[in-house]
């Protein structure tokens, strides 16, 4: 069981809740020990909490699951993981993620108890109604950064939020258009809400907003903001990282299907990847390396 267990937390999916420590870095605070403390333990505390709301989510599809082709040999649904086990193991982890967030500052249990409960709502009923479902999975991305923001005592920038909003919109539409790729006819038996997306336009708002993403990232960089805080204009020089990005991920949502899910299979990409690594030594580079 205990293997079953491990797999119903979904490790690879913990890499969303890297968006925590968006605050820590842009607010130019990772070479503050406390701030980078506590914003790993915020990092940890979304990761058991997004586990607790993985397995919620299993229990309640169960059903739908052992349709799926690949969804069927997930714990829950193959029989390896009861029921009963996995509603107690959904309470622990949501219970010790609430909890090292209220240690952490009061105000991020807040807003990790509306991350928690958003999504509890969404696996009951707001999964199942068009954009809305979207607009839930935007939603638990910015209440990522704001919990980040909140753990180490910082306001968040406006511009990072609409970044990050456009970015997981974006995100969230790729996944249904991956999905409706992959599914075919069968979209509606394995996922209720994807038989109410048309195709063309989930095309649409992908092209869309690609071009919002790259736009406000644009701004971003060298809006007033960025420049009176990083007193340089050079974070321009990342934008062809995040325009890789978002075209490589368009071209994983429409050319591939070697996974249930396009977060997987940018996982496995390896341009995908070394492009991401470079972002990273870059932001580095010019937040914190004099660039």
């Amino acid at each position: 069981m205990a293997l079953a267990v491990l797999k119903s937390l979904r490790f690879h999916q913990w890499v969303k809740n890297l968006f925590v420590l968006g605050p820590l870095v842009f607010a130019r605070r990772v070479d503050d020990p406390h701030a980078v403390l506590s914003a790993v333990l915020a990092v940890a505390c979304f990761c058991l909490l997004s586990s607790a709301v993985y397995v919620f989510n299993d229990i309640v599809d169960v059903d739908k699951d052992r349709a799926h082709p690949l969804k069927r040999l997930r714990p829950i649904a193959s029989g390896a993981l009861s029921v009963r086990n996995a509603w107690a193991l959904a309470a622990i982890l949501a219970l010790v993620g609430l909890g090292g967030s209220y240690l952490i500052a009061p105000l991020l249990a807040v807003i990790a108890a509306g991350y928690l409960a958003q999504n509890v709502a969404y696996s009951f009923w707001l999964k199942h109604v068009p954009f809305v479902d979207v607009a839930c999975i935007s939603a638990g991305f910015l209440l990522r950064v704001l919990g980040g923001a909140c753990a180490i005592s910082v306001d968040p920038s406006g511009w990072v939020l609409l970044c990050t909003l456009l970015l997981a919109a974006f995100l969230g539409f790729g996944k249904r258009a991956h999905e409706l790729r992959v599914a075919g006819s069968k979209g509606g038996t394995q996922r209720l809400v994807l038989d109410r997306y048309p195709p063309n336009v989930l095309r649409v708002l992908l092209y869309l907003l690609a071009g919002l993403t790259i736009l406000a990232y644009v701004l971003y960089t060298q809006s007033p903001h960025a420049l009176t805080f990083f007193g340089t204009r050079r974070l321009a020089l990342t934008v062809p990282f995040v325009v890789f990005g978002v075209l490589r991920f368009i071209w994983i949502v429409q050319g591939k299907a070697d996974s249930e899910s396009p977060t997987d299979s940018m996982l496995r990409d390896a341009p995908f990847l070394i492009n991401l690594l470079g972002y990273a030594v870059a932001i580095m580079s010019i937040l914190y390396g004099g660039w």
